[in-house]
């Protein structure tokens, strides 16, 4: 069944959000606090609203994509009243620890709350490949899984209301340390003239089968077998951080990538751990806590 739905925010993503829901005759409403942004969706049969109170007043799902944790308070704390026994779904990007604090924020103001974190870009928005993740209210969740399906595959990680934004993080922090090492290497074949799109096709398809290990690696770290047969070793990785050093050096090319990977894999050696398993860098990572 088709319900209203109201959108805050209609940037780039807010805008696809929304375009999503119209597409599939959805009846929706619109806020953007510059209202040019309403106009597409309001011409193809949005209801543009002039302000938050006018565009949640009534009932219906109420969907915020905005730019920062701040800027969701700045939205929806002049509105509450309009809020209380409604259903909030906010994709805007944050933290663990701010999407535990918009949860409380609900609660205390009778507002059921449903945290996202969106694994795509605007443009994968409904196609394949676009995935979601939420965690907060299960009711939520169930109640408006026919809408969050229009968006891309839409997958639940329990009540804690941080939860989607922990694993949206990490995978984020894999993603772009990965991004980083490839521009890396393709500075250091650029400066002998190769191009960054002749390294990709190497990078591709060899950083593909890489990820085949993953799994390896997070059995090693969950039995914390780091001496485990089979592993290679801190100080074998160490001698290749080293030589990877030596020859950014020698080619002229900046090694701070590099180096934050190569102080973790020494600190692990001096501390007794050379012939145990790389994987246990992992223990290092999580020292701080």
């Amino acid at each position: 069944m088709n319900t209203r739905t109201t959108f805050l925010g209609l940037g780039a993503m807010g805008t696809a959000l929304a375009a999503a829901a119209l597409d599939a005759g959805h009846s929706i409403t619109i806020w953007n606090r510059t209202p040019h942004r309403s106009q597409a969706l309001g011409e193809s049969g949005a209801t543009v609203a002039d302000t938050v109170k006018e565009a949640v007043a009534g009932d219906g799902v109420i969907v915020a994509c905005l730019f920062d944790h701040r800027s969701v308070h700045d939205v929806l704390d002049p509105a509450t009243a309009g809020l209380s026994g409604r259903t909030v779904i906010n994709l805007t990007t944050t933290t663990p620890k701010q999407a535990r604090e918009l949860a409380l924020w609900a609660a205390e103001r009778g507002i059921t709350y449903l945290d996202g974190a969106i694994m795509a870009v605007p443009q994968m928005i409904g196609s394949p490949g676009s995935a979601i993740l939420y965690s907060g209210s299960a009711t939520a969740f169930e109640e408006h899984r026919a809408l969050l399906d229009l968006w891309g595959e839409s997958s639940y990680f329990g009540s804690d209301a941080g939860m989607a934004s922990l694993y949206d993080m990490a995978l984020l922090a894999g993603m772009y340390t990965m991004f980083a090492g490839f521009m890396h290497g393709a500075a250091m074949v650029g400066s002998e003239g190769v191009s960054a799109t002749e390294f990709a096709t190497w990078a591709t398809p060899f950083l593909a089968a890489m990820t085949g290990g993953l799994a390896g690696f997070a059995a090693v770290i969950d039995a914390k077998d780091y001496a485990g047969e089979g592993q290679q070793s801190l100080e074998f990785t160490e001698t290749a951080l080293a030589a990877l050093t030596r020859a950014s050096i020698d080619q002229s090319v900046n090694v701070e990538v590099l180096k934050p990977v190569h102080d973790i894999v020494r600190r692990q050696i001096a501390a007794g751990f050379g012939k145990q398993g790389t994987a246990r860098i992992f223990e290092d990572l999580r020292s701080t806590r």
